[in-house]
């Protein structure tokens, strides 16, 4: 195990709750009207996916899903006349199927995804820069900590470990992207359907065909219940037709108590997803 990356961030120390698992599944919730707004709690809530883009270039390297936050009027109060909702858009699929439902989450989760719609691309080299610094965690970070001062008083964020999956690729040429696509989107649907899945991101290949994707969960649990489906099967098979090389690796995501501090630890060496 390897400690890459370690930020100090000037917070006070918190106790430290146990995280509670997931709570069981609930529908998406479109709430319209201020009184239908008292049914939820306020954090539960996101502009409706339908007033962000479907563009995947922008809900990638923009962070565009980062919009769906709320943002406070003067007053605190929210603008009846905004379709809210319980869906968050948690990775370029802004479509029916591919949410994040976050009333099935324990605050901490909840928070997390929320914060991880700001996730983007420190530079061109993504693909193939050291994990910490091919994407903006300070920046996520920084996001955390304040949807938690949002909070109050009453909660203490506790240190918190979210499980980490990154996937490094290279590309045969002229495969049929297609069905690559299809692969793709059907296996992110079923991880959302499963439970526990708070940010998919992936990027695009570069001149060498090399690509980064990485997936953060709720827990390992929650991961290895989310790779069961059928597609994520015909995904698997249908590595060596894809790739000239695909390989994940296993990260704890930590996030200390306060978010005082935050460190990616990897947890496996980069192996082959399929020998």
């Amino acid at each position: 195990m390897a400690t890459i990356a370690e930020v100090p961030l000037p917070q006070p120390a918190h106790p430290q709750p146990i995280l509670t698992p997931l709570q069981s599944k609930q529908p998406s919730i479109a709430i319209i009207s201020v009184p239908t707004n008292d049914i939820l709690p306020a954090n539960t809530l996101v502009l409706d996916p339908a007033l962000i883009t479907q563009d995947f270039d922008l809900l990638r390297f923009e962070a565009a899903a980062f919009g769906q936050l709320p943002k406070a009027s003067t007053d605190g109060t929210k603008n009846d006349k905004i379709t809210y909702s319980t869906s968050l858009i948690s990775s370029p699929y802004n479509n029916p199927g591919h949410y994040l439902l976050l009333p099935t989450l324990p605050l901490p989760s909840l928070l997390f995804a929320k914060a991880l719609t700001a996730l983007a691309p420190t530079s061109p080299s993504y693909a193939t820069l050291p994990y910490a610094q091919a994407l903006n965690f300070p920046r996520v970070i920084n996001v955390l900590r304040n949807l938690v001062q949002q909070e109050g008083a009453s909660f203490a964020w506790p240190e918190t470990t979210f499980h980490v999956v990154v996937f490094r690729s290279e590309l045969k040429p002229d495969i049929d992207n297609e069905w690559l696509y299809k692969l793709d989107y059907e296996s992110h649907r079923e991880a959302c359907e499963s439970g526990g899945l708070l940010k998919y991101w992936f990027g695009k290949s570069d001149d060498e065909r090399k690509n980064l994707a990485t997936c953060f969960w709720h827990s390992r649990a929650d991961a290895q219940a989310g790779g069961l489906g059928p597609w994520h099967k015909k995904a698997r098979a249908a590595g060596r037709e894809l790739y000239e090389h695909i390989a994940f690796s296993t990260w704890r995501f930590v996030i200390t108590s306060g978010v005082r501090e935050w460190r990616v630890e990897e947890v496996t060496e980069h192996k082959p997803l399929r020998e």
